[in-house]
Formats: structure tokens, sequence, C-alpha cells
């Protein structure tokens, strides 16, 4: 069986393994106070040009998640997010069981837009029961979304413009985002993330590292006493060394940017076969995750020697279906799956 079905079926890039052997028998201190974890911290904040921020290493994408949204949030206060959005449906309540509701808002293409955010904040200050509802206290976005899409300037720009008007924080889950800032439509980097959001992370789970997310805080206000927060809500490893020399390894000379690459690329031209054997896809995505709808038939056929995630049935006779790359995606298992499809 080859697997297609998300991007951290492997274990993690080789230098990485390498980098964590030649360090193993060194003793540092613990709890991400090491000279790693503040090397690692430094390239990120000189990738970020944001030297004035603050970068922790939490050792998984729903701990930073539901912890950065704790850390920020008073307790009557809720986070607006897309409908899709992974902390909506994907996190079996983490960001509940802090005590922070979960706003969801109709997504388009997995997005939402700046007016969206206003009318939310606009129509709980208007209504005359708003000390009774939950208080919108911040915005959660993730690049790419749940379903590939990606933000570019223009509407990111907007989002936190209309966050900045209506006293909300933006907070951006970048589990994918080296797939992102590789897609080729493309035109966000990290200095302008950090220059358009209050928080957001930089994902090693599902781009190359064996576990690990780095959340830069850019907003001071949310830089105050959040390693209690860490702590506090689980994310914090008493051997935080091993989360340094990961990031390290990955921000040294770029390998960060090549994995996002090769898994785009490889997606593009599983994307590109689809296309070309007729058929159809629900979202437009130019990262690793495609979503096509496949005859019940095809996919039963495909299924024999590939995984995919099966995402919805689209009606009687087709299903939808997520085909994801990753950082470790073979070219010889995409040349098979490309001539698997083309004889369908």
């Amino acid at each position: 069986m080859i697997f297609f079905n998300c991007d951290y079926n492997e274990g993690a890039h080789e230098r990485i393994l390498q980098r964590l052997m030649e360090t193993n028998m060194e003793q540092t201190v613990g709890y991400g106070e090491d000279a790693y974890c503040q090397k690692a911290a430094e390239l990120i904040l000189q990738e970020c040009q944001a030297p004035e921020a603050d970068v922790h290493f939490l050792v998984g994408g729903t701990q930073a998640n539901l912890t950065v949204i704790a850390a920020a949030l008073r307790p009557y206060e809720g986070v607006l997010t897309a409908d899709t959005g992974h902390i909506n449906c994907h996190e079996t309540g983490a960001v509940e069981a802090t005590g922070h509701k979960v706003l969801a808002l109709p997504g388009r293409n997995g997005k939402i837009r700046a007016e969206q955010v206003r009318e939310a904040v606009r129509s709980h200050r208007e209504d005359p029961s708003f000390e009774h509802i939950v208080k919108p206290g911040m915005v959660y976005i993730s690049n790419p979304t749940e379903i590939g899409t990606i933000y570019h300037k223009g509407s990111l720009g907007k989002l936190y413009e209309a966050c900045k008007e209506c006293g909300l924080y933006l907070y951006i889950d970048g589990a994918r985002l080296g797939y992102g800032l590789a897609a080729r439509d493309n035109d966000l980097d990290l200095p302008f993330i950090a220059r358009h959001c209050d928080v957001f992370t930089i994902g090693g789970t599902k781009m190359g590292t064996l576990f690990g997310e780095a959340v830069v805080i850019t907003n001071p206000e949310l830089q105050k006493d959040f390693r209690y927060m860490i702590k506090r809500q689980g994310g914090m490893l008493a051997k935080g060394r091993l989360l340094g020399i990961q990031f390290l390894a990955m921000f040294e000379d770029g390998l960060y940017y090549r994995l996002g690459e090769h898994a785009d690329e490889q997606a593009m031209r599983i994307k590109h076969a689809l296309i070309e054997a007729g058929c159809n896809f629900s979202f437009s995505s130019s990262t690793n995750q495609q979503f096509p709808v496949l005859s019940d038939a095809k996919l039963k056929k495909l299924s024999e020697i590939y995984a995919f995630s099966y995402w919805e049935r689209v009606d009687e006779h087709y299903s939808m279906v997520r085909i994801c790359t990753s950082w470790a995606t073979k070219t010889e298992d995409v040349d098979a799956l490309i001539r698997d499809i083309q004889n369908l």
C-alpha cells in the first residue's frame, strides 16, 4: 500500500535524525532554555525580520493552538474561525476544553473575509443581550487552510486590518505553512506574515520534523508569561532541546522551504494527471492537498494500491477524497499513481 492520505506518515528528514544522533549524549538544560532552542529561535526571527518577537517551541499543533488561544483570551471570550477551521473540526473540542468557545463563520474555500469579522463583532455589540453571549476576542485562520487553499497579501492584510479595527487578535495556524509558502500562486513570506498577525505558528510535524511547532508571538501583549501557559497546557517538553535541534536543522540553509517545494511539485503532477483524466475538483488548491471527485468504481480500483483520505460523498456514484503529498513523497510513487490514473 502506498499512502497519500496525510503528510505525517514518515518519521523525519534524515538531516534531523543525524543532528539528533550527533547531540544525543550532550548534557543541556531542559524545558527549551538550551542553546539549540536559542539558536533556532534566532534563525526564525531572522527569517521573519521580527527581532522583537518571541519564539517558543511546543510539542504539537493541538497543544500550540489551545495554548495560544487560552493565553490570549479572557474567560468570557471566544475565537472566530471558518466552519471548516481545524480547531472547529479536528481537535476534539480541545479549545472548548480551555473554556473558550469556537465561533464558526461560513467559510468560502476554507477562508473567512474581513467583512465577516466586522459583521460578527457588530452583531455581538448591537445585541441587547451582548453580556449574555460569548464575546469574540480572536480570529483563527490556518494557512494553508484545511482544504489546501491559501491566503494572499490582499486578503490577509484586509483581515488583519479588520481585526485591529475590532480589537481582536489574529492568530495564524501554520501547521502546513511551508507548503503554503511554496505554492506557485503564493505571494506571502514570513516577514509579511509576521507584520500582519499577532501570533502564528511554523509547523514542523507535517513538514519533516519528528514532532513540534514553533510559536512566533509578534504582539508584546501576548508575550508576557506565555511560558506559564505552555507548561499549564501540557505543551512544554522537558527535553526541549529535541525541538530546538530539529528547527535548527530546518532553517540553517533553507531545508524547510525545499521540503515544501517538493511536496507541492508532486501534488501538482498528480493534479494535472487527474485533470487530464477528466476528474473534477471540489476546491482549487495549489498546495500539497488535493480534493478530486472520483467515481466509486475508480476509487475502489485505486484504493487497492493507494491510501487516500475519504472526505465526503458527493452523490450516489461519486465521492470526494483528499490526496496528500508530503516532504517525503517519493517521485516513483507519484509516477506509479499517475500511470494508474491514466489507465483507469
